[in-house]
């Protein structure tokens, strides 16, 4: 992991400078050259430290203003990173060709209502493919998420190498173990969104190895051991009693300007729900549901039973007017997906629309019909008549999938409340408790202000009640990076498994109205797992015995 180690000698050191009194100081990214891990060996150092070593490096690190020639469209992991699991779950398209946006979810094949069939000369998995190579990293999809979250990884090996030898005033015990939590949360975190997205991976803790890893794991090696660090977070939260000097220590650890909303700082057993829900997702998503066993849908319905709350904190991001570590304008998929679809990066996705029931004040409060906006050159799936409005259309108790306004905005960086509701609400399908299910999924429907007739009360089959769940999972977690896994588990992604009712709206061969086809046929035979980078298997080899690095798939 050499190249990884590089990233934070020049990003979290910096961090180690920073004040923590305000937004301006907290993430003020000035001169990555003169700091020095020493000034890290303080009590507010290492808070400094461990800020920006999530906050930037994980989530910043790789920007093109320090990785040169990259030419991305936004400034953030949350912008390309999340941008990818959005356009391979289908909630949203593009038609620019930086890191291959236009082609990594273009379909195998599209067949319209009249039975015509579309075939792409270029499919996804081999475009991805020829791009995975080193001189061609700006447009390697594989390379951004990898790099990210090893960033962050190695940031809390660093943090984890330092808290026991520095002193700490107060109760010492409680602050070093508030910052090893968060260093073992968001070290689960890394390997969960590693685990979850490439075919193999590596588990690396120690943060003074100047010797590459070589030992490439099995993705499910790579869940396992994001469990184990949550585990190891939750053991150290479930320890602590002095919740002044915890309040103190996070309360630092998480910017001002995040503590907002959702955001505020987390009780030690709110932090636990949040770690309960992680956990539930990572066995979740990283199983199709047909391998899903009885025991794995018991697992899930005891982790949500004690997963994040209505009432509970969670970890959130916020954008700001200065120095935040991803920009209202171009930060998040939300953000790029606003406006105009001939304006905006990320178009809305047809087939996200269609999962809203009608009357659903979520569609309403977000999203407006516009003239047709064609993009058959860049893909045949992606035209739309649909536009994300800026902060909403105004209706009052109504969800607002995005404002540009700095400090409006609150992005969901892990889990939520409404994913660990859903994920409930399933694992009570699967356990034969179909009211129960359909009581979370109107919980969510009602959180988000969707002004929907209740579920609970109907007769709804498991099939029905399925179907319900899916398309709610789509619309209230849209943004959230969750859309792809759903697709991969659900077996929509395979050859000749993709969606037969699907609304694609395509350019007429004749005259000037926009044919909307309903019952289109769409084939996206794409990758389950991705490959490792080239990034990383040219300068570290795997050893022999390591799990394969390239998907057969």
């Amino acid at each position: 992991m050499k190249k990884h180690k590089l990233i934070i000698s020049t990003w979290v050191i910096t961090a180690a400078l920073l004040g923590v009194t305000s937004c301006k100081k907290q993430l003020d990214v000035k001169n990555p050259n003169s700091p020095t891990l020493d000034q890290a060996k303080t009590e507010t150092g290492l808070i400094s430290l461990a800020s920006g070593g999530v906050y930037i490096t994980g989530f910043n690190g790789s920007n093109p203003s320090v990785i040169s020639g990259l030419n991305w469209l936004g400034d953030s992991y949350f912008s390309l990173g999340i941008g990818f699991h959005e356009l391979l779950g289908d909630n949203i398209s593009a038609e620019a060709s930086n890191q291959n946006i236009n082609v990594v979810n273009l379909p195998a094949s599209f067949t319209n209502d009249a039975g015509v069939t579309i075939t792409n000369t270029s499919p996804s998995k081999s475009v991805m493919r020829i791009s995975n190579t080193r001189d061609k990293r700006a447009s390697n999809a594989f390379y951004y998420e990898w790099t990210y979250m090893y960033g962050l990884n190695n940031a809390c090996n660093e943090i984890l190498s330092l808290v026991d030898a520095i002193p700490f005033t107060g109760d010492a015990t409680t602050k070093k173990n508030t910052i090893k939590a968060w260093a073992y949360w968001w070290k689960g975190f890394a390997y969960a969104k590693i685990g979850s997205l490439y075919y193999a991976g590596i588990i690396t803790s120690d943060a003074s190895a100047v010797a590459p890893n070589p030992n490439y794991v099995s993705s499910a090696a790579m869940i396992a051991e994001s469990n184990k660090n949550l585990d190891a977070a939750a053991a150290l939260l479930a320890g602590i009693s002095n919740t002044a000097d915890y309040t103190t220590v996070l309360g630092k650890l998480i910017p001002d300007f995040v503590q907002v909303g959702k955001g505020q700082v987390p009780s030690p057993a709110m932090w636990v729900h949040n770690i309960n829900t992680l956990k539930a997702r990572n066995l979740l998503v990283n199983k199709k549901v047909s391998d899903m066993t009885a025991a794995d849908w018991t697992s899930l319905a005891t982790l949500t039973a004690s997963g994040i709350n209505a009432t509970d904190y969670v970890f959130t991001g916020r954008t700001t007017g200065v120095n935040g570590f991803f920009s209202a304008g171009g930060g998040s998929v939300a953000a790029m997906t606003t406006g105009l679809p001939k304006q905006t990066t990320f178009k809305v996705s047809e087939r996200l629309i269609q999962n809203y029931s009608a009357g659903d004040q979520r569609l309403a409060n977000n999203f407006q019909q516009v003239a047709v906006y064609y993009n058959q050159v860049g893909g045949f799936t992606f035209s739309t008549r649909w536009q994300l409005l800026d902060g909403g259309a105004g209706i009052a108790g109504v969800q607002v999938l995005s404002d540009r306004t700095p400090g409006n905005y609150e992005l969901f960086i892990a889990g939520s409340y409404e994913e660990n509701e859903l994920m409930k609400a399933e694992a009570a399908i699967n356990t034969a408790n179909i009211p129960a299910a359909l009581t979370s999924i109107d919980n969510v429907r009602n959180y988000q202000g969707a002004g929907l007739a209740p579920l609970a009360g109907q007769s709804l089959s498991a099939a029905a009640a399925t179907a319900a769940l899916r398309a709610e999972r789509r619309v209230a977690l849209v943004f959230r990076g969750v859309a792809f896994y759903d697709a991969r588990r659900y077996g929509i992604i395979y050859d000749g498994a993709g969606p037969t009712n699907a609304v694609v709206v395509t350019q007429p061969t004749t005259g000037t109205t926009p044919v909307v086809n309903t019952h289109a046929k769409i084939n996206y035979n794409f990758l389950d797992y991705w490959d490792v980078p080239a990034d990383e298997f040219v300068l570290n080899p795997p050893a022999a015995g390591s799990a394969p690095i390239k998907n057969p798939n």
